[in-house]
């Protein structure tokens, strides 16, 4: 505002008042302090100021009445003084430089600047007037206003002066080129001609604050735009009260800085140091689960609302499904070669979004909405699709002012030079849209996640490829047995842990017994699932060689400690003894249970390769509480895989009714109670065994604190029924020849009585024929025994330890066909040890079970027999 108009607001009164104090104490006068004499016509001095006694260091009665040249100026200089005082009375004005020295000062000396003016008294005589002004605070005062004209004047920052009401008394050079104008054109104009009025509200309260309190404002930060200038700019504005002569208040100075450039800087180096906080954060939250879509969702979780303010990730529906045949990273114009890439799936294949976060309500991605789990197709010129088909990032503005979202940075998910999807970044209105450098990181930031979930689909992929196996592995349905009623469960462990190695089985042994198997290989994924397979498929195997528990397990180690090496057994043995190539071997270790039970005795012989007890559950009496289980005390033995120990064998007895419970480590074990807590809880989940086998599994499983997916669960229950005893037939038959006929007669006797006629003619000729070899090539005494359950069995035992061998009868040879028949006319026949002998058998199904046995021989049979 001009400083007329300004004044002429002004009351009349207020400018009277001003005029008659316009010069108060502690004015100009007081800085230079002027000083003044006078002198009489005689030459003397007859009148002294107060100033002049300052100045010179003398009273009024010191002075007056003496000459000042002889009172003032040093001998050499007085004659010449004494001539010009002379002229001065005689009328003539001087103005010059005096030197001076003050008497009794000690030999202090200066210089002044007299203006002698010529007087008449009142007689109309010659005087003088003498105004002095000490040369030193002149000079002062004026290198004191250079100096402040310099300042103020040549200061490469805009300076104003503001008196005490605010308005623009002053302004420097500076100020007036950034906000246009002269210098005189802002005196009296106040901040809001200036500022947009919010800030020119906080800068005039900043100023009254000084104004009142004489506290200093430093660094107040003020942005807006110089008068006909649209860029935005920001000022650091340093305010203090100044001061007149006397000490009181007569404005506020303010020093004004462009920090335009250093706000700018400020600002990008904020940017670079969140945007390197937010890839730290990343590399950090991103990937720690191998699951698809947690890694989707923590991409989110750090993106939102650090980076954007809405995100999404899609992903190729076939990379969720399994299916590798994903889209490879395109090549084209001012794309890099990549050898092996070529374009194996269009980029409109179906893609389900999988994350979605927002940071603000109701507030959709670019395109149509789209809900997490469902599956879309991008439009073919839409960015998406764009961004996919050629692998680069696409940026999208907001279309018009309705618009919530303002840009959009979609960004194809790469990992290993091939497309896994698609991320979407927005930003709202009100927040910064996205530049070049988060375009940069919104890149790093995908390409991130996209090798996380690359490893993760990698990892699910061999995770379900061991699960299959290990799955495939596993006994199929509800396994029978006779004389036990069987229930198991097996619970993998999740996706957050590797594939285990446990199992369990259930095999079929001839005399109607049965083999439980428990095991469990140490250490996780698809080694250890295959590592399994081959065990398990060793111990069914060795199963059939129908040996005793402990020489099952016996050999069962040397099958494991030959796993690691690529020659088998004989290499791992060789490499132990040199540690270089031990080394180089792979060591499986595996813990086993493997427990036999005959139905007709009702004992289990069980041996140990390192695996956790089993629990028996006797049977408690009618209207008695129940029992809890029994750890059974079986020689733990070496794991397998250790070599060099033997291992034993416990016979346990088991009552009818009885529950014996096989288990792995991961029903009873884990980090965060002690494995003498998880046997006991088992123990006491098992104290009732009279339930239904299915709902005891079910509450073991649900009882006890398993903290399921730490590790695989493998759990097999045996509930003892034993065979009736009417469904055995058991005879001791002396070694003589009479003794063939005995065994057609028992069993002539006895099938009638099972309601097994039909297959009277076939038993009575195999029993024959094993009786028969048992007398020729066999020791002791002969024991036959006849078994009923799902199937008809016979065995024939005696005391010779040297196994039948099935071989092809010479034509004229008159024997040595017993074995072919048997084989011929049986479902299955073979032998096996025992303590005291070995133990002949054949196997025929019942009428009615689906395979009906052979009841006479066709003519080519025969002829392979005889020729």
């Amino acid at each position: 505002m001009p400083a007329q108009a300004h004044q002429a607001r002004v009351p009349r009164e207020t400018w009277h008042d001003s005029l008659w104090h316009s010069s108060p104490p502690g004015s100009i006068y007081d800085y230079i302090k002027v000083a003044s004499f006078s002198i009489g016509p005689d030459g003397l001095i007859d009148q002294w100021s107060l100033r002049a006694e300052e100045l010179f260091g003398l009273t009024a009665a010191q002075a007056v009445g003496r000459d000042p040249v002889d009172a003032f100026m040093p001998p050499e200089l007085r004659a010449g003084g004494h001539r010009k005082v002379a002229e001065i009375l005689d009328g003539k004005e001087w103005t010059g430089l005096i030197p001076f020295r003050i008497p009794g000062g000690k030999g202090a000396h200066g210089v002044a600047e007299i203006y002698v003016m010529p007087t008449e008294t009142e007689t109309a005589e010659r005087a003088a007037l003498c105004v002095v002004v000490d040369v030193r605070a002149l000079r002062r005062i004026e290198s004191d206003l250079a100096a402040s004209q310099a300042i103020f004047g040549q200061s490469p920052f805009g300076f104003l002066l503001f008196g005490t009401d605010l308005t623009v008394q002053r302004a420097n050079r500076r100020f007036a080129t950034v906000f246009g104008g002269a210098v005189e054109d802002h005196r009296g104009r106040t901040v809001h001609d200036y500022l947009p009025p919010r800030e020119a509200d906080r800068m005039t309260s900043a100023l009254r604050r000084v104004l009142e309190t004489g506290e200093a404002v430093t660094d107040l930060q003020i942005s807006g735009s110089a008068p006909g200038s649209r860029e935005h700019r920001h000022w650091s504005i340093n305010l203090y009260r100044v001061h007149g002569g006397t000490g009181l208040p007569i404005g506020v100075a303010g020093l004004g800085t462009d920090v335009t450039r250093r706000h700018l800087a400020a600002r990008e180096a904020a940017g670079v140091r969140r945007n390197l906080a937010l890839l730290n954060e990343a590399g950090h939250r991103i990937g720690n689960s191998l699951d698809l879509e947690t890694t989707a969702r923590e991409l989110l979780d750090v993106t939102v609302p650090g980076f954007c303010d809405l995100a999404s990730v899609d992903l190729y529906q076939g990379l969720l499904l399994g299916d590798d045949d994903r889209p490879a990273r395109p090549q084209g114009p001012g794309l890099p070669s990549l050898p092996g890439c070529g374009s194996r799936r269009a980029p409109s294949a179906p893609l389900r979004r999988v994350a979605f976060a927002s940071a603000v309500s109701d507030a959709p991605l670019s395109g149509p909405p789209v809900a997490v789990g469902e599956t879309h197709r991008y439009p073919a010129a839409s960015p998406g699709a764009l961004a996919l088909r050629t692998a680069r990032p696409r940026l999208i503005e907001a279309g018009g002012a309705e618009d919530l979202v303002q840009s959009t940075l979609v960004v194809p998910l790469v990992a290993h030079d091939t497309v896994v999807g698609l991320a979407q970044f927005s930003r709202t209105k009100g927040s910064e849209p996205f530049g070049e450098r988060d375009r940069a990181v919104a890149v790093e930031l995908a390409a991130r996640a996209a090798v996380c979930i690359d490893n993760a689909r990698l990892y699910r992929r061999e995770h379900e490829r061991a699960l299959i196996l290990q799955r495939s592995l596993l006994p199929p349905g509800d396994p029978e047995a006779a004389g036990l009623d069987i229930a198991c469960r097996y619970l993998p462990g999740n996706a957050a842990t590797e594939v285990g190695g446990d199992w369990f089985d259930v095999i079929e042994l001839p005399g109607h017994r049965t083999a439980l198997v428990v095991g469990d290989v140490m250490g996780r994924g698809l080694r250890a699932a295959v590592a399994m397979g081959e065990l398990r498929t060793a111990v069914r195997t060795l199963a059939l060689l129908d040996l005793e528990p402990a020489e099952v397990l016996s050999a069962l180690d040397e099958v494991a400690r030959g796993l690691g090496a690529p020659g088998g057994t004989q290499q791992a043995s060789r490499a132990a003894l040199h540690s270089r190539d031990a080394d180089l071997s792979e060591v499986y270790l595996a813990t086993c249970v493997y427990a036999v039970y005959d139905p007709v005795t009702r004992r289990c012989t069980i041996a140990n390769a390192g695996h956790m007890p089993p629990v028996l559950v006797e049977p408690g009496e009618p209207g008695s509480a129940p029992r809890p289980g029994l750890l059974l005390e079986i020689p733990p033995g070496m794991p397998l895989g250790v070599g060099g120990e033997p291992f034993e064998e416990v016979e346990v007895e088991l009552p009818e009714g009885a529950l014996l419970a096989l288990y792995t480590d991961g029903l009873v074990e884990s980090r965060d109670h002690p494995l003498e807590e998880g046997l006991r809880g088992l123990r006491e989940a098992l104290a009732d065994p009279v339930r239904p086998l299915e709902d005891v599994c079910d509450h073991v499983l649900a009882t006890l604190d398993t903290r399921h997916g730490e590790d695989d669960i493998a759990l097999l229950m045996a509930r003892v029924q034993g065979l009736p005893t009417d469904a055995v037939g058991d005879w001791q038959l002396p070694r003589e020849a009479r003794s063939v006929g005995r065994a057609r007669e028992l069993a002539r006797t006895k099938l009638p009585a099972w309601g097994l006629e039909g297959l009277l003619d076939t038993t009575e000729l195999l029993v024959s024929e094993l009786v028969t070899n048992a007398l020729r090539y066999g020791e002791g005494e002969i024991r036959l025994r006849l078994l009923l359950d799902r199937t008809l069995v016979c065995e024939v035992w005696d005391a010779n330890l040297a196994q039948p061998r099935r071989r092809r009868a010479r034509d004229t040879d008159e024997g040595g066909r017993g074995l072919q028949l048997v084989g011929l006319l049986s479902a299955g026949w073979g032998t096996r040890r025992t303590h005291r002998g070995k133990t002949v058998w054949f196997e025929l199904p019942l009428p009615g079970a689906g395979t009906e046995p052979v009841t006479e021989l066709s003519a080519e049979q025969l002829l392979n027999m005889y020729g």
